[in-house]
């Protein structure tokens, strides 16, 4: 029976990718930040990444076949209002790059055998120099997340190229499901919208409508985290739809699901504008080519299951 250890188990894709390595017949163990985290599947032990002796003599125990370094430090710009700068990038590094670093010298010292998978974003493009991005597109972070998850991705490189270690990375583009944080606009949404069949009186505020996101679902992503392990050589691939959606059309599609008129509940607020967004479009041909991968359902249906979901998670507390 093959080993995964799955780091960040009580994140979203952490608990979406748990429930498909157990059905794929793994024996599945989680790290997390602190006891009492999210719920996962498998079973999950409290380790602090930051410590390395400790990551290495969790590695020598464990002898891991697969490892999904899926651990982030999420952040809106509505949440970090006001905060130092100094004090996000130390807290992105830590988790995004001192911890993988040490998880990379864990699995040096225990032998090469663990495959790894390093979950980067989009938010390294930054500011996008062309319509598309892929695995060739230049690196051009602009946020405290996306700078950090750029020199993961170097890292991995690093290890690949200079240790011979099997370290993948997948950048990974929006992607969403009913167990993101109620802060994540996709979220925002949906659950505006069932208020808002709750309360016809109910008004969701959001910033620019005419935003536009390459949105995907996430078990669908997760399912390509584990397709790149069993490829027989590491590289960097592009986790995208390469279909483009406004938020407007998100919201459209949200409250259609519910037999609701979007525009009689949503308005503008400007404060919610702190921050210029770029449109980014991800390629996935290369994924595709080499994985057989592509997504198993499309905007408005994925929009509609966030909606079901987030419904039936809700009515079960």
């Amino acid at each position: 029976m093959p080993r995964a250890l799955v780091i960040g188990a009580g994140g979203q894709d952490g608990r979406l990718l748990s429930r498909q390595l157990l059905d794929r017949g793994y024996d599945v163990r989680g790290w997390v930040r602190a006891e009492g985290s999210n719920p996962s599947p498998g079973p999950c032990a409290a380790v602090d990444l930051l410590q390395s002796a400790t990551v290495g003599h969790e590695l020598q125990i464990l002898q891991p076949d697969e490892i999904y370094y899926l651990a982030a430090f999420h952040h809106s710009t509505e949440d970090t209002l006001g905060e130092d700068a100094a004090d996000l990038l130390r807290r992105s590094f830590d988790v995004h790059v001192t911890g993988l670093v040490n998880l990379l010298q864990g699995m040096k010292r225990s032998g090469p055998r663990a495959r790894l998978f390093y979950a980067a974003s989009s938010h390294v493009f930054g500011v996008p120099e062309t319509d598309w991005q892929d695995e060739q597109s230049a690196l051009r972070p602009d946020s405290a997340y996306g700078i950090s998850k750029a020199a993961g991705i170097q890292c991995c490189r690093f290890y690949r190229q200079q240790e011979g270690i099997f370290a993948a990375t997948g950048i990974l583009f929006n992607h969403e499901s009913a167990l993101r944080k109620p802060s994540f606009l996709s979220q925002k949404i949906v659950r505006g919208a069932l208020q808002a069949r709750r309360d016809p009186t109910h008004r969701l505020r959001l910033g620019d409508l005419d935003a536009i996101v390459d949105w995907g679902y996430a078990p669908d992503y997760v399912d390509a985290m584990w397709r790149i392990l069993q490829l027989p050589e590491a590289s960097d691939f592009v986790v995208a739809t390469g279909e483009m959606h406004t938020v407007r059309e998100f919201a459209q599609a949200a409250f259609g699901a519910l037999g609701l008129d979007w525009n009689l509940h949503v308005t503008t607020d400007a404060h919610l504008l702190n921050r210029t967004s770029y449109p980014l479009r991800g390629n996935p041909q290369k994924l595709k080519k080499a994985t057989h991968w592509s997504p198993t359902i499309g905007f408005e249906q994925m929009v509609a299951k966030l909606v079901e979901e987030t419904k039936s998670l809700a009515d079960a507390l």
